[in-house]
């Protein structure tokens, strides 16, 4: 089990291009998942120890999405040993997900996310490099991991646009306001390090940032700002593509800005902007 665990780790991170921190939940979730197994052989999982094990995550009164993610990570495991030809049957195709529980994406309002970028005070070059990176966050809507792999040859200046490598190696291009170019051009210009293979965000050793550093960065400012509970680097995600529907923009438009491959992926933002039409009819027509 381990070996095939490991053969998984370098698929993902090799082929799929995940993030670390997404390999590292797949592999949380496959280290509990071979500690159910004990001594039972991969090949002889069956419906019926699957059915167990679902129960046991459920006996733990862990969240549906929380239950249906673990059973994601087993299918795409199970996936790659039968393309690897390390098993024959997939034992798992006729194990359903359980029931999504619906929620809606946690956003800040414009005000909100004026506040948390005003909340950075531009003293040193560390200061420039987190008003940037946030400023690029809600600017483009782009993931932590397209965030860090950005280079400086990936934003155009004059063009206002942004190249990002989204997952899995897909390439796309993304426009960036004149707010967040300003800052980037500011960090550069501060910047005294060489950078790391043209990195864009540096850490404090002159190194490209990782996942974590740039995580950091967000959880310390929103505590500056004083934000409410849950506001997070994706925050800034569902904060670019709601505001973006609030203010006119089209579905599929924001489909493609934030790199989604099914546009049912982004019909959740219409929820949100949907909620805002209802308070205004509310207030607005004389027999609401």
């Amino acid at each position: 089990m381990d070996r095939y665990i490991e053969k998984f780790m370098r698929y993902l991170e090799i082929e799929k291009n995940y993030s670390k921190y997404t390999i590292s939940n797949y592999r949380l979730d496959l280290e509990g998942f071979k500690k159910f197994l004990g001594d039972l052989a991969l090949e002889k999982i069956d419906y019926l120890a699957l059915r167990k094990y679902l129960a046991i995550l459920k006996e733990k009164n862990l969240k549906s999405r929380t239950v249906g993610r673990h059973l994601s990570t087993l299918r795409s495991f199970f996936k790659f040993l039968i393309r690897e030809g390390y098993l024959k049957n997939n034992p798992i195709t006729s194990l359903s997900s359980p029931k999504q529980e619906k929620h809606l994406p946690l956003f800040l309002t414009e005000e909100e996310v004026t506040k948390l970028i005003d909340s950075v005070q531009l003293k040193n070059e560390r200061d420039f490099r987190d008003r940037a990176a946030i400023e690029t966050f809600y600017s483009t809507g782009i993931r932590v991991s397209e965030l860090v792999g950005l280079n400086i040859e990936d934003v155009d200046f004059i063009g206002g646009i942004v190249k990002v490598l989204g997952k899995g190696k897909k390439e796309r291009i993304v426009p960036i306001g004149e707010q967040a170019l300003s800052t980037i051009r500011a960090y550069l210009e501060k910047r005294k390090r060489q950078q790391e293979a043209g990195a864009l965000f540096l850490n404090k050793n002159g190194k490209r940032i990782t996942d974590r550093g740039i995580r950091n960065v967000v959880v310390k400012y929103i505590r500056i700002a004083s934000m409410r509970h849950g506001v997070s680097c994706h925050t800034f995600r569902h904060s670019f593509a709601t505001h973006l529907l609030n203010r006119g923009a089209d579905l599929r438009s924001v489909q493609e800005l934030l790199g989604h491959v099914n546009l049912s992926t982004t019909q959740i933002y219409t929820h949100l902007t949907t909620e805002k039409l209802k308070k205004v009819y509310d207030k607005a027509h004389p027999r609401a």
